[in-house]
C-alpha cells in the first residue's frame, strides 16, 4: 500500500531544506522530491583543485559543454570546475520572444543552487515591504518587518550569517557571527563614502561561518565557494538543514524525481505530486496530505501551471489569472572600476576571503529623487591584483618578473543590483508545443526591463564613479550596460502573496487562496523584488509559513 506523507515538499534547495527540517522536527512525516541526483562532495566539489589538475587549467569550458550549456555558461560560476553543477540546456529548454532575452540559470541536484549561490544574505525592511504605500506603484506585502523579524532571527541563528551591525533602517541588522575584515582599499573607500556622501559601506553579510556552528567548522578561506564546500562552512541544505531533517527519522528524500504536476481530488484539493524518474523515465506519484512547492521561482510556477483539472482548468490556484505574472529579477550593469595608487606597495592580507563589500540602498528612502522609483545597492571590493596586470606590462625575463611583482595595482570595483518593478506583462506561461527531456511542457518566458530600470542603471554608474573618485581612485571606468533579466539569478514573483484573491495567488501565509493544502515557499511568492539578495528572506518567509502550516495541520484545517 502506498504511503501517504503528511507533507510532500518539491525541491531540496535553500527553502526546501529548511521546510524539511522544520516540518520533520514538528513531527510530520515528510517526502522531499528532488529533480536531480545526490552529490558526492569527494567527487563533485572542486574548491581545493589547483588549475594544473584541470584539462583546460580552469580557464574555459570544453567545447562539448559550451554547446550543451550556452545559457548556463553565461553565469560566472559555470566554468570548467563547476559546469556539472548546472543543468544541460539541451535537456531543459524554454522559449522567449526574439526581442526579450531571459537567462534562466539552474541547478538540479540535491541542494539545488544552495551549492553554487553567492551567499549574500540581507534583510528587507519596511522600505521594501511597504514600498507601494510610499510611492504608489504595485502592492504592499501582506506583512511588515516587525512580523518577519523573529523568523529572520531564527534562520540566521541556525545557518550562520557573518556581518557587521550598522544601525540602518533600510537594512536591518541581524543575528551576526563576527564580520570578515575589510581590506585596506575597502577601508579607504568606506571612509570616503561616509565623509563625502553620508553613505555606509559595510562588509558583505554572508552565509559563511566565521566560527563553528551546529557542528560545521569556520571557513578556512580557500576561496572558490561556487565549486562546493566540503567542510560545509557556508550554508547549503545538504550540509545543514537536510541532515537535521534526516536525524529526526521522518524524512524521505527522493532524488532523480522530476516533478510534473500536483495531483488533486474531485474537490480540487491536493493529493500528492506526480513525477518522472530522471533516469528510467518511469512515471510515479507520491501521496501527501499537504504539498509544499520549493522548486524555485519559475519551476514552482511551471508545476502549478501544468497542474490542470476540471476544478483548475488554467492551472492550480489560478482562478485570478495572476499565476505566472509579475516576474522580476534584479537589474545589473551599472557600476565603475579603477585603481588605488595610494596603496602601491601595500600588501593584501585578506587571503581568499569569500566575501565582498556592500553599500546599502541610499536612493528614494525618505524623498523622491533621480527620476526613478525604488533603489539599488552596490556589491564589490578592493584587492591587490595577483597577475592580471601582467598582460599590460611589456618584456620578458627577470626584469619583466620584477615589474610584475613591483607594479601590482590595487583594483577597486562597485557593481549595482537594482529593484525591478512588478509588471503584469512580465510573465511566464506554458509552451504547449514543446516538452523537456521528460515529456513535461516547458515554459515560455517573456520579461524585459523598462525605463525605470534603465534610469536606475545610469544612476548606478554615476554614483559608482563619484564614490571611487572620492576615494582617490584613478583610471576610473564608468560601466552602463544593462543586464538581461535572469542573469542576476534573483528571479522572484509569478505566484505572489497578497490579501486579495483577485490579485494574488497566495495568502499572507503562502497558502493558495483556493487550495488550503497547497503552499508555496520560494521566491515566487514575492509581491515586489526590493534590491537585496532574496535567499535569506525566502527562508525567513518559509519559517513563518511552516509555523502556520503545522498549526493548521494539527487542527485539521488543511
Amino acid at each position: 500500500m502506498q504511503q501517504t506523507f503528511d507533507a510532500v515538499v518539491v525541491g531540496s534547495g535553500a527553502t526546501g531544506g529548511w521546510v524539511a527540517r522544520q516540518l520533520t522536527e514538528a513531527g510530520l512525516q515528510v517526502a522531499v522530491l528532488e529533480a536531480g541526483r545526490r552529490l558526492n562532495p569527494a567527487e563533485d566539489y572542486s574548491e581545493h583543485t589547483p588549475p594544473y589538475e584541470m584539462p583546460y587549467r580552469g580557464r574555459r569550458l570544453p567545447r562539448e559543454r559550451r554547446e550543451r550549456q550556452p545559457i548556463q555558461s553565461r553565469c560566472y560560476q559555470c566554468d570548467e570546475y563547476a559546469n556539472h553543477l548546472f543543468i544541460d540546456d539541451a535537456e531543459h529548454p524554454y522559449t522567449t520572444p526574439a526581442d526579450r532575452r531571459f537567462d534562466w540559470i539552474r541547478g538540479r541536484h540535491v541542494g539545488g543552487k544552495s551549492i553554487m549561490w553567492a551567499r549574500q544574505s540581507y534583510r528587507l525592511s519596511d522600505y521594501d515591504f511597504k514600498a507601494a504605500s510610499r510611492d504608489g506603484f504595485g502592492e504592499d506585502w501582506p506583512l511588515d518587518y516587525e512580523e518577519l523579524a523573529p523568523y529572520y532571527d531564527r534562520v540566521e541563528r541556525f545557518i550562520g550569517i557573518s556581518g557587521r551591525a550598522e544601525g540602518l533602517p533600510q537594512l536591518p541588522d541581524g543575528e551576526f557571527l563576527p564580520p570578515m575584515a575589510l581590506t585596506c582599499g575597502e577601508e579607504i573607500l568606506r571612509k570616503a563614502v561616509a565623509d563625502r556622501f553620508g553613505r555606509t559601506l559595510t562588509i558583505g553579510r554572508a552565509a559563511v561561518l566565521t566560527r563553528a556552528l551546529n557542528g560545521r567548522p569556520a571557513c578556512h578561506y580557500c576561496g572558490p565557494c561556487g565549486r562546493g564546500c566540503r567542510t560545509g562552512s557556508y550554508y547549503s541544505s545538504p550540509h545543514s538543514t537536510l541532515p537535521a531533517a534526516a536525524a529526526t527519522g521522518r524524512l524521505t528524500l527522493i532524488p532523480d524525481a522530476v516533478a510534473s504536476h500536483v495531483t488533486t481530488d474531485a474537490e480540487g484539493r491536493c493529493t500528492g505530486v506526480y513525477y518522472v524518474d530522471r533516469l528510467t523515465r518511469n512515471q510515479r506519484e507520491v501521496a501527501g496530505k499537504v504539498v509544499v512547492l520549493c522548486a524555485s521561482t519559475l519551476e514552482s510556477t511551471r508545476i502549478m501551471l501544468n497542474s490542470t483539472s476540471s476544478r483548475h482548468p488554467n492551472g492550480i490556484a489560478n482562478a485570478s489569472g495572476v499565476l505566472g505574472h509579475y516576474l522580476m529579477d534584479h537589474v545589473m550593469g551599472g557600476g565603475a572600476g579603477g585603481t588605488l595608487p595610494v596603496l602601491r606597495g601595500v600588501p593584501d592580507t585578506r587571503g581568499n576571503r569569500p566575501n565582498g563589500i556592500y553599500i546599502p540602498r541610499f536612493r528614494n528612502l525618505d524623498t523622491r529623487e533621480r527620476g526613478f522609483l525604488r533603489g539599488y545597492g552596490f556589491q564589490g571590493g578592493a584587492s591587490l591584483s595577483k597577475w592580471g596586470h601582467a598582460n599590460s606590462i611589456p618584456g620578458f625575463g627577470a626584469e619583466f618578473k620584477r615589474r610584475v611583482k613591483a607594479e601590482r595595482p590595487w583594483s577597486v570595483y562597485l557593481g549595482g543590483f537594482g529593484e525591478c518593478l512588478p509588471r503584469f506583462e512580465n510573465h511566464c506561461r506554458l509552451d504547449t508545443e514543446r516538452v523537456d527531456a521528460w515529456g513535461i511542457p516547458i515554459l515560455h518566458i517573456s520579461a524585459a526591463f523598462g525605463d525605470n530600470e534603465r534610469r536606475m542603471v545610469a544612476d548606478m554608474a554615476d554614483t559608482a564613479v563619484e564614490m571611487l573618485e572620492a576615494a582617490g581612485a584613478e583610471g576610473v571606468s564608468r560601466q552602463e550596460n544593462i543586464s538581461p533579466p535572469g542573469l542576476a539569478i534573483h528571479e522572484v514573483g509569478t505566484a505572489r502573496m497578497g490579501n486579495d484573491p483577485a490579485t494574488s495567488v497566495l495568502n499572507r501565509w503562502q497558502q493558495a487562496h483556493e487550495v488550503r493544502n497547497l503552499f508555496v515557499m520560494d521566491g515566487s511568492v514575492y509581491p515586489s523584488s526590493a534590491c537585496q539578495n532574496p535567499t535569506l528572506t525566502m527562508m525567513a518567509l518559509a519559517a513563518r509559513a511552516c509555523d502556520y502550516l503545522v498549526e493548521e495541520y494539527r487542527a485539521s484545517r488543511v
